[in-house]
């Protein structure tokens, strides 16, 4: 089965890259791949006739197959609802759904759940899709009418249901709201039930989805289900700078990421040393800074002497200075104490340079253009002789043809018509012949 929300027009899906074989029906959070499908159950014992139903976002609930209805993951199905009915999409069935009610609804009670009335059928799915392109314009038209009505609330999502007699306004707001009137106004306009559900701002941005500071796409948005809280001492334990604009996600809220690692970071701190231990030498008091981890280093500073910078101490060391200022002993100096980490080099040859961070330092400078040969100008006396004088500079040129003169000279026609632009770099040769002078005197003389 093919993503129909990720697909590429052939039936071959762009994100997860599964060439099409997705037995859960698609890419996002909400599918759930049914990993004792192939199990067969024991002689005797009974499908579990509780199914898992999926709706809009993130919506789930559990449904009653009364009917016995042969269900597979992917079928759109009509359930019961209050009033009328709703539609929804098959997500979990068999022991899997016995497993998901263990552990999402302890107090389930299959008798008293809702019941699935049928498989849709055309009429169903069609005032199904129906309902979902009305969505998005009542959502803009009750924003307006709290705007009117001046109620501070964000009305940031509207689901209707399967047969358009109820649609459920999904809005955040900081305090209470009375929204009496904006129903009764909803309610004329609309015509249908109107339901209103508070929801806080991480299902709000769980619901719009986005992109997050690390460049992917929300947590929350693409698999994340349950939100845990989180504190700034998550950060204090990471040693991270409690900076609320680095520190906050999309929501506002404080970012769900930061719990990802606390656990380890706590692990790894129970083999530190206290942070409030001062360490006394001959030099002074030193006290600590920060804790770098991942490197196992703890890095201290002298009171009032900035000039001697930070000095990086392995905990043993710490726990040892600590120790003999207990026994009233005083080491000269923390440098004393300090352990260089050697860095490993790589096994392999680096051929190509790429592991240097400079390597691109020199490449992009902008390489100085070399001056052209310029051509020094005729003297004034030379210029005022050839005005004066034409035909006698004529003569001086015919007796010395290789003299370049390449200012102001125009292309000459070729022997065979075209013409032959000079270059002022090189001496020309080959000198185009000149036509005939007028003055007899001047053309015996170049006879001679």
């Amino acid at each position: 089965m093919s993503c129909s929300n990720c697909s590429s027009g052939g039936g071959t899906p762009r994100g997860c890259k599964n060439n099409g074989t997705c037995s859960s029906g698609g890419c996002n959070k909400l599918e759930v791949y049914d990993w004792l499908a192939n199990v067969a159950l024991p002689t005797g014992q009974t499908a579990y006739d509780i199914v898992e139903i999926r709706f809009k976002n993130s919506r789930k609930s559990f449904f009653r197959n009364s009917k016995s209805l042969s269900l597979q993951v992917g079928d759109v199905v009509v359930v019961e609802a209050s009033p009328g009915f709703d539609v929804g999409v098959v997500s979990v069935t068999g022991e899997l759904a016995r497993i998901q009610v263990k552990k999402k609804a302890a107090g389930f009670k299959p008798m008293e759940a809702k019941k699935i009335m049928r498989i849709a059928n055309q009429d169903d799915i069609d005032k199904w899709i129906q309902a979902r392109s009305l969505e998005k314009e009542v959502m803009y038209k009750s924003r307006t009418l709290a705007v009117n009505l001046a109620l501070e609330m964000k009305i940031s999502d509207v689901e209707y249901q399967g047969d358009l007699t109820k649609a459920t306004f999904y809005y955040t707001a900081e305090g209470r709201v009375d929204f009496r009137q904006l129903i009764k106004d909803m309610a004329d306009q609309f015509k249908i039930r109107i339901e209103m559900r508070q929801i806080g701002s991480r299902q709000e941005a769980s619901r719009l989805g986005g992109i997050g500071s690390c460049g992917r796409e929300l947590c929350c948005s693409t698999w994340l289900t349950d939100f845990r809280s989180v504190s700034t001492s998550a950060a204090r334990y990471q040693q991270l700078s409690l900076n609320p604009q680095k520190l906050a996600g999309q929501c506002g809220k404080l970012k769900c990421c930061l719990n990802y690692e606390l656990d380890m970071y706590l692990d790894a701190i129970k083999s530190f040393p206290k942070s409030d231990t001062k360490l006394q030498t001959e030099n002074g008091t030193a006290y600590h800074v920060k804790t770098d981890v991942f490197k196992r280093q703890m890095w201290y500073a002298y009171e009032g002497n900035s000039a001697a910078g930070l000095i990086a101490l392995a905990p043993e060391r710490v726990r040892e200075i600590a120790k003999m200022n207990a026994d009233g002993k005083k080491p000269k100096e923390l440098n004393e104490y300090v352990h260089e980490v050697l860095v490993k080099e790589p096994d392999y040859s680096n051929v190509v340079g790429q592991d240097s961070l400079n390597r691109f330092e020199h490449t992009f400078k902008a390489k100085k253009k070399k001056k052209k040969p310029g051509n020094r100008p005729a003297d004034k006396a030379q210029v005022k002789d050839v005005v004066a004088n034409p035909n006698q500079n004529r003569e001086k040129q015919a007796a010395k043809p290789n003299v370049p003169n390449t200012q102001g000279v125009q292309a000459a026609p070729s022997a065979d018509g075209e013409a032959v632009k000079p270059n002022p770099n090189k001496r020309r040769k080959n000198r185009p012949k000149k036509k005939p002078n007028s003055n007899p005197s001047a053309s015996d003389g170049n006879k001679e």
